[in-house]
């Protein structure tokens, strides 16, 4: 019988074809898909509000896909900036996969759309092992969350072209050390460029929303030392992370708030049969700690 890692190694390689298929088609239509990962509360869709309405006074064509577990409340949030939002609930899911940005965006995504930001589900774990078809990945990280954040998920650090600090403007009375953490993301993404950033006063903001624009136009990418997911894992789990939905369940409805939801069959927060929330695996074993 097929060992449950295989199942997963299946798994996460037809998600890799879904996402390369995905990048290349929205690439010929001159579509950049921003992957943004954090932990919950983290202060991304602020952040992520804040871009979208900079862009859209601007005048740049941008749209966002929201991902949470429960809740349309940060579709509304995101929806205030004027830019096109939809949100995608995943009733337990704790990541977003290549095949459900390619079924939301299915007729909805406007056609002069310049880049596309995904929030992702707040977890830094399961999130890093699943390309979305994105050509920007940013890990993002409040300053109130502790400096060894990296060191504790170097997945997600460590596959991320830019990383960001948010609600910098807590970081004296959190006693944040930036030097330490600046000093972590280095050992596990070398030459990553970190970014501060703070909603509430707008630093940054414009910082994030030129490096997204910046790569649409074709300016290279920091190429991070880890993959989004692993070739092989190092133990067996005796059940299957398989995470197969049928897309065929999915409901769109436009209720009138500026935002398109979709709804699964199961009461939020509660997991579906083959549907599991606890962490995958880190994708590959991160850079070697310095003595």
């Amino acid at each position: 019988m097929c060992r449950s890692v295989d199942v997963k190694e299946a798994v996460l390689a037809k998600n890799d074809d879904l996402a390369r298929t995905l990048r290349d088609d929205l690439a010929r239509r001159g579509v950049t898909v921003v992957n943004l990962l954090s932990s919950p509360g983290s202060g991304k869709t602020e952040l992520l509000g804040r871009v979208l309405a900079r862009a859209v006074a601007l005048d740049i064509p941008v749209a966002a896909l929201t991902a949470d577990l429960a809740t349309e409340n940060d579709a509304r949030r995101l929806a205030r900036s004027g830019a096109p939002v939809r949100q995608v609930l995943t009733d337990g899911l704790c990541h977003l996969e290549a095949r459900q940005v390619r079924t939301r965006l299915d007729g909805w995504l406007p056609p002069d759309t310049a880049v596309l930001f995904v929030e992702n589900v707040g977890n830094l774990v399961c999130p890093a092992s699943y390309d979305l078809g994105e050509t920007l990945r940013i890990a993002l990280m409040a300053v109130t969350e502790g400096e060894d954040k990296p060191l504790k998920y170097p997945t997600a650090f460590g596959s991320a072209h830019l990383v960001v600090t948010t609600k910098t403007d807590l970081a004296e009375p959190a006693g944040f050390d930036e030097t330490a953490f600046r000093a972590n993301v280095q050992r596990v993404n070398p030459g990553v460029e970190i970014l501060r950033t703070c909603a509430r006063t707008g630093a940054g903001v414009d910082t994030v929303l030129e490096r997204a624009l910046a790569v649409r136009d074709g300016a290279p990418t920091h190429q991070p030392p880890l993959t989004p997911r692993p070739h092989s894992h190092d133990h067996d789990h005796d059940h299957d992370h398989s995470h197969d939905r049928t897309d065929g369940h999915n409901h769109d409805h436009d209720h009138g708030h500026g935002y398109d939801d979709e709804h699964g069959h199961s009461p939020a927060g509660q997991d579906t049969p083959g549907h599991h929330t606890h962490p995958h695996p880190a994708a590959t074993t991160a850079p070697a700690p310095a003595s």
